[in-house]
C-alpha cells in the first residue's frame, strides 16, 4: 500500500536585518515591508498557497515576533505555519538544520523579501523530475554601465569601446528547490550561504539545476530606490502576481 504523498513544503526565510533597505527596516522587517495593499511576506504566502504549499516554515531572527503577530498560523492564507528562531544569523542555508526534522525529501526554499510571479509548483515539479539535490529558479537580468568601457590589449591599447554598455545575466532570484541532501555540505548551527552551498556543490561534482523564469517577472527591492520602483510596478501590474484577484488572469498563455 503506497503512503499518501508528503505535504507539499516551504522554508520562508525572514531572519534577516535587511540592513541595505534601511532606515525603513529599523523599525520594522523586511518581509512585512508593505507593497501596495500587504506586505511582502503576506503576498507571497498568497502565492504559496495558490500554487499548492500546504505547510510553511518561517526562520525568524530580527524582529520576528512582529513577523510572528502578522502572520499568525496562517490559516487566513489556507497554510499551516510553524516558526523556528534563530538566536544568530545563520545565513541562507543555515537555517535549515533548525527544521531538519520537519524536512521531507524535497522541499522550496526562499527568501522573505521575493516579489515574482514564478510558478512554485512547476519549479519544484522540474526539480523532481531531475533528481537534482538543488535547482536555482534564475531570472534574465539586464545591467546598464553608466560609464564608457574600454577594453585593451596587452600593451595598453584600446582595442574595443563601447559607450554605457547593458550585459545580460542570469541571476538567483532567491527562490530554489532543495533535496534534504543539501545538508551534508554543512554543519549544525553553522552561518552558511547559497552562495556557499553552490561552490561547496561545484567542488564535489554535484551538478546544480536552474529553472529559467526569464519571461516572467521579478522584482529586486535591495535598496529604497528599487523599493520605490518595485511599489509602482507591482501596484500597476498586481494582477500578474495575484492573478486569481481577477475574473481573467493575463499571465495566461504568457
Amino acid at each position: 500500500m503506497s503512503s499518501a504523498p508528503a505535504t507539499l513544503t516551504a522554508v520562508l526565510l525572514a531572519g534577516g536585518l535587511g540592513s541595505r533597505l534601511a532606515p525603513l527596516t529599523a523599525v520594522i522587517p523586511k518581509p512585512l515591508v508593505p507593497i501596495d495593499k500587504e506586505s511582502i511576506a503576506e503576498i507571497l504566502l498568497r502565492q504559496l498557497a495558490h500554487r499548492g504549499v500546504g505547510r510553511v516554515i518561517v526562520s525568524v531572527g530580527y524582529l520576528g515576533h512582529l513577523i510572528q503577530a502578522v502572520l499568525g498560523d496562517g490559516g487566513r492564507y489556507g497554510l499551516e505555519i510553524t516558526y523556528q528562531r534563530e538566536e544568530a544569523p545563520l545565513g541562507t542555508v543555515g537555517p535549515l538544520w533548525l527544521v531538519e526534522a520537519q524536512l521531507p525529501e524535497n522541499f522550496l526554499v526562499l527568501n522573505g523579501d521575493v516579489l515574482s510571479d514564478i510558478d512554485f509548483a512547476a519549479l519544484f515539479a522540474a526539480h523532481q523530475r531531475s533528481g537534482r539535490t538543488l535547482t536555482v529558479a534564475t531570472y534574465a537580468k539586464q545591467v546598464r554601465v553608466d560609464l564608457g568601457v574600454l577594453q585593451t590589449g596587452p600593451d595598453g591599447d584600446v582595442t574595443r569601446f563601447v559607450e554605457k554598455p547593458t550585459y545580460d545575466f542570469e541571476v538567483s532570484m532567491g527562490v530554489y528547490a532543495m533535496n534534504r541532501k543539501v545538508l551534508q555540505y554543512f554543519a549544525p548551527g553553522t552561518a552558511f550561504g547559497f552562495d556557499q552551498l553552490v561552490l561547496a556543490m561545484l567542488a564535489k561534482g554535484d551538478p546544480v539545476g536552474t529553472f529559467s523564469w526569464a519571461h516572467g517577472r521579478w522584482l529586486d527591492i535591495g535598496r529604497p530606490s528599487d523599493y520605490a520602483v518595485a511599489q509602482e510596478r507591482f501596484a500597476a501590474e498586481r494582477a500578474y502576481y495575484l492573478p486569481w484577484e481577477s475574473a481573467a488572469d493575463p499571465a495566461a498563455g504568457r
